[in-house]
């Protein structure tokens, strides 16, 4: 009887399956459900008032603001990063919440505050709309609608006498307007040395608070009352102009701007090596600042002379008086040939005082190795006068021995102190847009003034050239009546003969600069059709 229910039961199986597959084909896949209906859809004027209050806020930014990008690149960028974002994240957190603990800490009967458990969760933020914004400074501008309900893990934990309490951050969703700003740029990976993030409105929080395992946010009314706090706390710290600068790279790796200006004067030398045979050396010497790529500045040649007597007056860009030394070098100068070298010596800057006069009578050596040998013969003597004379913006931030502070003596200013004295020129040659020749374009800018010609390097074969490069100008007063000319030229070779096109040129009135200290504009240039020439200059008084 067994054996007989179990043949029929194979054969009920092997005949079963197949007629159901065939009938469940026809039924729930060849037939087409009929009681399905199509989605409707509405334009957003079709909805009534209080359905948009619902839906707007759901949108993506991108929808409702054209000028905004969607960037669903950039959201899967940071869900493939986000466990290493988090990571780095808290550890940002741990850095900055440390000292805020250590304020507490022994204070309202507080033994200790730490992060028992700390992590942002595995839900990373969304973004749901950027724009870049367009800015004269040497800087990209983001703007970006950030939204993040996440999952994260935070418990604190509270010791008191002899217990500890736990504090745990539950349900954290953030949504808010922030602009990035990547500042300045540089020409060392990843091309800008630091991040500033800032609030463009008060952002909206909301969060829970677990204490004991218990939700103290269920509280009646103290919802609202915490939420607020912390709002408004938050903008208030990071609400712009407020940013929250993180740093990139190093100062010392970032471009740095100058502080101020070295004057040196190279008064004589004393018993100065004598390499010539038949008759006595002729020297001269040179002076550079270490960390600069300007050419070195050089003295007259004195003829025939080992107590050599020049009386010289230098002026040296410093941009950093703690870490940058002057370095000074001898030659006896020789008709043909490689000059012969008598010795060096060098000064750290930060040996000085702003605005003192310093004496210096040095004795000259073979190098700046202690164990080179050649240092035991005696090479005679150097003497100068140096005094360091910082910018009046930059004459506050000097520690130890440059520390200068201002208290209405000799050295103090008024308002109108940008309108005297002598300066520095700053003229940045960033860029330029729709420059055409009628043959061919390889962009160059020459700058004109006071005599003096400066030129940025050349950029083959296109219409919207990058340069970012740096010009300066000592002045001995503020050029609030001369003008500035700045022309964008092209050059090519042809047939061994080199031709220079003109592709339109820009003369700038200094007052605006040395009236504003500071001026980023881009300029229409001058018998061009479309050129734009975009310039940043700077006036730094001393």
């Amino acid at each position: 009887m067994g054996f007989f229910d179990s043949f029929l039961g194979i054969i009920g199986f092997g005949i079963g399956i197949p007629i159901g597959c065939f009938l469940g084909f026809f039924i729930f896949i060849y037939f087409e459900p009929r009681d399905v209906k199509e989605p409707e859809i509405k334009s957003l004027n079709e909805f009534d008032s209080s359905s948009l209050i619902d839906l707007v806020p759901r949108l993506p930014l991108w929808v409702m603001s054209p000028d905004y990008d969607r960037v669903n690149w950039l959201n899967k960028f940071i869900t493939d990063m986000w466990p290493y974002f988090d990571k780095a994240a808290c550890g940002i957190i741990k850095s900055s919440a440390e000292p805020i603990f250590a304020e507490y800490s022994g204070s309202y009967r507080i033994n200790s505050i730490t992060f028992d458990r700390l992590t942002l969760g595995t839900l990373p933020p969304t973004i749901h709309g950027l724009k870049a914004q367009d800015s004269n400074e040497n800087q990209l501008v983001l703007d970006l609608a950030l939204r993040w309900a996440g999952n994260p893990d935070i418990v604190l934990a509270i010791k008191f006498l002899s217990s500890q309490l736990s504090v745990q951050l539950v349900d954290l969703q953030i949504s808010a307007a922030t602009r990035i700003i990547l500042r300045p740029f540089v020409p060392t990976f990843p091309c800008f040395a630091s991040i500033a993030v800032t609030l463009m409105e008060k952002p909206q929080i909301d969060f829970g608070l677990k204490v004991v395992g218990g939700d103290i946010m269920a509280i009646p009314g103290l919802y609202q009352c915490v939420q607020e706090i912390v709002s408004r706390q938050v903008a208030k710290l990071y609400l712009w102009p407020q940013t929250y600068e993180i740093d990139i790279l190093d100062c010392s790796i970032a471009d740095k701007k100058p502080v101020g200006i070295l004057h040196v004067k190279i008064v004589r030398a004393h018993k100065l090596l004598n390499m010539d045979f038949l008759s006595t050396s002729d020297p001269y010497v040179k002076l550079s600042l270490t960390g600069e790529r300007l050419p070195a500045k050089k003295t007259s040649v004195k003829m025939n002379n080992l107590n050599p007597q020049w009386n010289e007056d230098f002026k040296l860009i410093v941009k950093d008086p703690v870490s940058q030394v002057l370095q000074l070098q001898l030659f006896d100068w020789e008709k043909v040939g490689a000059h012969d070298y008598l010795g060096m010596q060098v000064v750290p800057l930060d040996q000085l005082i702003p605005y003192e006069k310093k004496h210096f009578t040095l004795n000259l050596l073979n190098s700046m190795d202690p164990d080179d040998p050649h240092n035991m013969k005696p090479r005679g003597q150097l003497t100068l006068e140096t005094t360091f004379v910082p910018f009046f913006e930059d004459s506050k931030k000097f520690s130890g021995p440059l520390d200068y502070e201002g208290n209405g003596g000799s050295h103090s200013r008024h308002e109108n102190t940008s309108l005297c004295g002598s300066g520095l020129l700053l003229v940045n040659v960033m860029s330029a847009d729709d420059v055409e020749g009628k043959h061919q374009t390889n962009p160059y800018v020459r700058i004109l003034f006071r005599g003096e010609q400066r030129k940025t390097k050349s950029i083959k074969k296109t219409r919207h050239p990058h340069w970012n490069e740096e010009f300066q100008f000592v002045l001995e007063e503020a050029p609030i009546k001369e003008r500035i000319h700045i022309e964008v030229m092209s050059k090519r070779r042809r047939i061994g003969i080199m031709m220079k096109e003109s592709l339109g040129h820009v003369d700038i009135n200094l007052a605006d600069v040395v009236y504003n200290g500071h001026i980023s504009e881009k300029y229409n240039l001058i018998n061009s059709r479309d050129g734009i020439i975009h310039l940043d200059m700077r006036w730094k008084v001393i």
